[in-house]
C-alpha cells in the first residue's frame, strides 16, 4: 500500500509542540512498548512486517521537520532499519535521528520493541500502532489471519481521516482553565553516568489489585495512584525532618480523552489531573488518599472541564502574532517556559494503559508485554503501569542511582499483603528493604 499523496505532511498536534522545543542532549521524551515472544524474532519477516505496516500509520511512522514558523511531521518514505538493543532502553534520540525517523524498532532475541518520540502520539495511540505491527509480523511468520479487534488495525486499509485529526483543536471550549498551581517536592539523587536509565519492574496479581480497588469502590488506577502518593509522602517524611520545609506531594495522572470526546485519533489526545497531598497537615491514611484521588480525578475528568483545559492550551495558536513568529524564537520562548514551569508541578507522572487485550490468535505467541516511560527532563523519576495475562506490571524508570521511591512503594504493597516479584536492569542489584 502506498501513502496517499495528500498525506505528505502534518502539523504537530497541540500537545506535541512542546517536545521538539524542550528536546535536549539529556532528554528526548520517548516511551517504549515491547513484546517478548515464545521464539526468537525472525529479522527478515519483521522487516517485511514493518514495510507493510508503516504506510497505514503516516502520522506515527514519521519524521520531524522544521518549517519557518512550526515543526511538522512527514511520513517516512522508507521503513526504518531494525536496530540492535542498546545496553539500556530509551537511549537518547538525537535531533538528526528525529529528522530521519522519530521512532525505532529494536530487536533482542525474542523481544520486539518500539520506541516512539512523544510528538508522534501518546501511549494509547502508540499501543495501536505497536499491536498492528506485531500482528502483521505474526501473520507473515505463522501464515495465520489475526482479526482486527482490541486495537489491531488492518494494514491493508487506507488511513482514516479521523485517525489523523488534531482532536484538541476540535474539542476546545469557549473559556479557559487557569494554569496556576503550586510546585511539587523534588526528589534528589546521584545522577547516572552516560544517560543510563534504571528500570525497576514490579509484578503482582491483577485480580488481587482489582479486588482491593473494588472493595474501596474505586478504579485500579485510582488505587495505584494512592499507593504511589503514600509512598512518596512517607519518603519525604523520612528525608526531611523540618516540617516547615515540607512541599506538596503530587502525581501527574494522564487522562485518555478519546472515550470522553468519542475520538479515534491516533495522534496525541490526553491531558492530566494532579492529585496532591499537603504534608504540613500531617500523615494521611491510605483510605484518605484514595478518597482524595477519586474525587480529584472524578471532578476534572469530565467533558466540560477537559475542554476548558484544551482551550487553555490551544488558545495561543489562534494569536496571529504568535503564528507569524519564526520557529527559532518560538523554540526559545517555549524552552524557557518549560524550564521555568515544565514538570515542577508534580513529583512524577503515572501513566497506566490498563489491561492490554489482544486477539486470542495473537496472544498465544506473546509471553510478555512491557511499557516503559523515560525519566522526566527535570526530575529523575517516571512510572508506568499495565496488565497482561493476569499480571499487573508497575514500572519505575529513573536516571539517578538511588532506588528510593521503589523501596517505599514495595513497603506499601507489603503492608497490603500483596505478593510482588521485582525485576531490574540496574548495574548493581536493586536494594529494596523488606519489612520484618
Amino acid at each position: 500500500m502506498k501513502i496517499d499523496k495528500n498525506l505528505h505532511w502534518f502539523k504537530l498536534d497541540n500537545a506535541a509542540k512542546i517536545y521538539p522545543a524542550s528536546h535536549s542532549r539529556n532528554w528526548s521524551n520517548l516511551f517504549r512498548l515491547s513484546a517478548t515472544l515464545y521464539e526468537d524474532v525472525d529479522l527478515r519477516v519483521l522487516t517485511e512486517a514493518i514495510k507493510n505496516t508503516v504506510p497505514r500509520f503516516p502520522s506515527i511512522a514519521a519524521r520531524l521537520s522544521e518549517g519557518l514558523f512550526w515543526y511538522y511531521l512527514r511520513p517516512v518514505s522508507e521503513p526504518p532499519a531494525i536496530m540492535s538493543e542498546y545496553s539500556y532502553p530509551l537511549a537518547h534520540m538525537s535531533k538528526k535521528e528525529l529528522k530521519t525517523c522519530a521512532f525505532r524498532v529494536i530487536v533482542y532475541r525474542k523481544r520486539i520493541a518500539v520506541e516512539i518520540f512523544h510528538s508522534l502520539t501518546d501511549g494509547n495511540g502508540g499501543l495501536i500502532f505497536f499491536k498492528s505491527l506485531i500482528a502483521e509480523y505474526l501473520e507473515l511468520k505463522h501464515k495465520i489471519e489475526i482479526p482486527c479487534e482490541f486495537g489491531v488495525l488492518s494494514r491493508k486499509e487506507e488511513p482514516k481521516d479521523y485517525e489523523l485529526e488534531d482532536s484538541f483543536i476540535k474539542n476546545s471550549a469557549p473559556v479557559k482553565e487557569t494554569r496556576k498551581d503550586t510546585d511539587a517536592w523534588r526528589i534528589d539523587g546521584t545522577p547516572e553516568e552516560n544517560g543510563f536509565l534504571n528500570i525497576t519492574n514490579f509484578q503482582m496479581s491483577s485480580d488481587l489489585i482489582r479486588s482491593m480497588a473494588r472493595e474501596k469502590n474505586v478504579t485500579v488506577n485510582t488505587f495505584l495512584t494512592a499507593v504511589l502518593l503514600k509512598s512518596i509522602l512517607n519518603l519525604q517524611f523520612d528525608i526531611i525532618k523540618n516540617p516547615k520545609k515540607y512541599k506538596p506531594v503530587k502525581v501527574l495522572v494522564p487522562i485518555n480523552l478519546r472515550p470522553i470526546f468519542d475520538s479515534k485519533t491516533l495522534r496525541n489526545f490526553s491531558l492530566y489531573t494532579i492529585p496532591e497531598l499537603d504534608p504540613r497537615l500531617g500523615d494521611y491514611s491510605l483510605d484518605e488518599i484514595i478518597s482524595i484521588v477519586h474525587h480529584k480525578v472524578g471532578m476534572y475528568a469530565t467533558k466540560k472541564n477537559m475542554s476548558k483545559m484544551i482551550e487553555t492550551n490551544v488558545a495561543d495558536e489562534r494569536v496571529l502574532a504568535l503564528r507569524l513568529t519564526p520557529l527559532i524564537i518560538k523554540n526559545m520562548v517555549m524552552k524557557l517556559v518549560f524550564n521555568a514551569v515544565g514538570e515542577k508541578k508534580s513529583c512524577l507522572s503515572f501513566s497506566n494503559l490498563g489491561e492490554i487485550k489482544l486477539p486470542e490468535k495473537m496472544k498465544k505467541y506473546i509471553d510478555r508485554i512491557d511499557f516503559i516511560l523515560g525519566s522526566q527532563a527535570q526530575a529523575p523519576y517516571n512510572c508506568s503501569a499495565y496488565s497482561y495475562k493476569g499480571t499487573l506490571n508497575v514500572t519505575f524508570s529513573r536516571d539517578i542511582k538511588e532506588s528510593r521511591i521503589e523501596t517505599y512503594f514495595f513497603r506499601e504493597l507489603q503492608k497490603l499483603g500483596v505478593e510482588v516479584t521485582v525485576q531490574s536492569n540496574q548495574r548493581q542489584e536493586v536494594k529494596i528493604d523488606v519489612l520484618r
